[in-house]
């Protein structure tokens, strides 16, 4: 048995599923069904009470199936010497001591940090011993166990004191741990008296974040769910004696009618008189009548349900602001938790939809994008970002600072070059390749990548989604394919295009960020932070100190040769005589012939020996050159017209070669990128060969 339903006119209802156009859940229901039985009873009640009934007790696959969606954290108190605290979902049985289950996981978080912040426990997941402690140590957070700086028996102490703190519920833990600071106290142990004080107003501050708290004593319960296609999600907002104890989500799969889930999640959640409370407050009462029936029937239980919606008048209902403020609070728990299931299961519907539309040999389960990011020309860099069943899947997010377009606006060569490096690298490395390419872009830059695939030999299916009609281009074909606006195929790949412009973008101003922070001439020879500010404002660049440093030996070799005479510092003429971008370098007055050399603006403007000057003009010369010398091997590579679809067959295995080994010396340039589980702020993993 698969579902259970019920119908007034059943020979209307099973009509709707196998004739017309099908939503996505009716779908699925006709095809798993092998037969259908039905029931005559006497009057819709009778109908109801024997649904459920049924519900309970063949638990069908597509009805009401209560699960929750996620376990409360508790805090463990490992069992080992020196023992650890922290937050988790898992319980084993290992003899650790657990606390808890407790609803409100930031102000379990909070008050995590409070005991850390007031006991010196370990941070350290693994107890090795050291030679010298760790940072937590010299700002006073921990006592260095692993270096024997702190004894087991006052350690144990601290993991006593906290326990204390955890047990029991209410005034009554309170008042024992006031007693006992009161006593430490009076025996003259202050700063386990600081200690017992602080780890009070500790507890205080959890229990004041755990809950919601009002001058309403009366018991309910804020009921609220959402739906998508066939998954529904509820949420369950529990008020006890004015405080709310806890969110309780529940996880279903049914193919009933929107406006009978919620009649159906009551019944099948109130299974006790004793767990019903006054009130229930729900978003509808529609299809309720029979619940309230039930109620009354089935368990002698006769609770108040009431409706909290925007569209309920204000001044019907006392404290309306209030009831809604939860109502809104179950709700987006609701409709979050059935975003997070969409996100688990994946988005197959737009995925065969993108494999129809774009005739794809295979389903794009990997989904690969590329868009490029620069100003002006300046600091190019081309987002990858790479798409698993429908979501990003940002441990395989990558960027590439590009080198063959740096100054240049050029986005097809752009595209050759980050197409080039991602694709022959995973050849290299026998990795997995993508199931379709999409390029932000039109069909310029869906060309130039199919160039660069069809010299490495691959057949990989490239796309170009362009942003103003939101027109997908293939290779070789001018005619753009045009998509429903509602269409999921074009709904998944606007989400792909939107995540690689994003990536891009901020990849390209932290760049500029740290350009306008870190200083090029940091890491040459004798240039420190203040000389390398002097260099930056003078000479802007390196390129630009060797233009200036040439300048300056031509026009001063070209004045002495006019002249017939050494350039003395000392004439008013020639006290000026260094130009830069930036303005003039005077040069130091003395009664000695002042020497010609190309270093000498470094060496007037820093005030440092001829040697230390020439050595940084030699470190930017190197500098210049290796740019120059990476840039035109780079573009000779590849060379490769942006119209260019398909290149001719003999040049494919020199192409493929000339830009297998471009790529080769490219590695050090590829970035990966990684984010937390729950955790909005990024951070960049280390650059691969750096």
């Amino acid at each position: 048995m698969i579902y259970v339903g019920k119908a007034k006119n059943l020979r209307n209802r099973l009509s709707s599923y196998f004739s017309g156009r099908k939503d996505i859940k009716t779908q699925i229901l006709v095809s798993r069904a092998a037969s259908i039985e039905y029931i005559t009873t006497a009057n819709e009640y009778e109908a109801f009470i024997l649904e459920n009934n049924m519900i309970k007790e063949h638990n069908p696959r597509y009805n009401i199936n209560l699960k929750d969606g996620k376990s409360y954290p508790v805090l463990r108190i490992t069992n080992e010497p020196f023992p650890r605290l922290f937050k988790t979902r898992r319980i084993l049985q290992d003899g650790s001591k657990y606390f808890g289950p407790f609803p409100d996981v930031g102000a379990l978080d909070t008050f995590i940090e409070t005991l850390h912040r007031l006991y010196p426990l370990r941070r350290c997941k693994i107890l090795r011993k050291r030679e010298s402690p760790c940072m937590y140590y010299h700002i006073g957070r921990c006592g260095a166990p692993c270096c024997d700086r702190e004894s087991e028996h006052t350690y144990n102490e601290y993991i006593g004191e906290i326990e204390r703190i955890l047990e029991g519920k209410g005034a009554d833990t309170e008042a024992r741990l006031t007693a006992e600071m009161r006593q430490a106290a009076k025996e003259l142990k202050f700063e386990k008296a600081a200690r017992l004080r602080d780890g009070i107003a500790a507890l205080r501050v959890l229990r004041s974040q755990n809950v919601v708290e009002d001058f309403d004593p009366e018991d309910r319960d804020y009921i609220a769910y959402f739906s998508e296609g066939e998954l529904a999600s509820f949420t369950v907002l529990k008020m006890r004696q004015g405080k709310l104890l806890g969110r309780d989500n529940y996880r279903t799969v049914s193919l009933n009618e929107t406006e009978e889930l919620l009649g159906e999640f009551l019944s099948a959640y109130y299974t006790e008189a004793a767990i019903i409370p006054p009130k229930i407050f729900v978003p509808t009462t529609t299809g309720l009548d029979l619940t309230r029936q039930w109620f009354a029937t089935a368990l002698n239980s006769h609770p108040d349900i009431q409706v909290v919606s925007e569209h309920t008048n204000p001044g019907a209902q006392p404290d309306y602001k209030r009831h809604l403020a939860a109502m809104n609070m179950a709700f987006q728990n609701a409709r979050e938790d059935i975003i997070r299931r969409l996100r688990e299961r994946g988005d197959m519907p737009a995925m065969e939809e993108l494999q129809h539309h774009l005739h794809l040999p295979h389903l794009p389960v990997r989904i690969e994008g590329f868009d490029i990011a620069h100003i002006g020309g300046r600091l190019p860099v081309a987002s990858l970002i790479s798409f698993y069943n429908g979501n990003p899947d940002k441990k395989n997010y990558r960027y590439f600072r590009l080198k063959t377009t740096d100054g240049i606006i050029d986005d097809f060569a752009s595209m050759r070059e980050a197409v080039a490096r991602r694709y022959t690298r995973l050849l290299n490395e026998q990795a997995d390749l993508p199931d379709l390419i999409l390029i932000d872009g039109g069909i310029g830059q869906v060309n130039a990548v199919q160039s660069v695939l069809s010299a490495l030999q691959l057949d990989i299916p490239v796309a170009g989604l362009a942003k103003r009609d939101e027109e997908i281009y293939r290779p070789g074909n001018s005619k753009p394919i045009r998509l429903p606006k509602r269409s999921d195929a074009l709904r998944l790949l606007q989400r792909v295009r939107d995540e690689t412009h994003r990536f891009a973008t901020s990849r390209n101003q932290r760049l500029r960020t740290k350009e306008n922070t870190v200083s090029v001439f940091a890491g040459m020879p004798h240039v420190g932070d203040k000389r390398a500010r002097s260099l930056m404002l003078t000479f802007t660049s390196p390129e630009q100190l060797v233009k200036d440093c040439h300048s300056y030996l031509a026009e001063a070799q070209a004045t002495m040769k006019a002249t017939g005479k050494p350039l003395l510092p000392s004439q008013d003429t020639h006290k000026a005589a260094i130009k830069t971008s930036a303005g003039s370098i005077s040069l130091p007055a003395g009664p000695q012939e002042q020497e010609i050399y190309e270093a000498a603006p470094i060496a007037a403007l820093l005030h440092i020996p001829r040697s230390q000057a020439e050595d940084i003009l030699a470190a930017c010369k190197e500098f210049v050159a290796a740019q120059k010398s990476t840039a035109q091997r780079l573009t000779a590579s590849l060379q490769m017209p942006s119209h260019q679809t398909n290149p001719p067959g003999t040049q494919g295995s020199a192409s493929s070669t000339a830009t297998a080994q471009l790529a080769d010396q490219l590695f050090d340039d590829e970035y990966s990128f990684e984010e937390g589980e729950e955790s909005l702020a990024a951070e960049e993993k280390p650059p691969y060969g750096e």
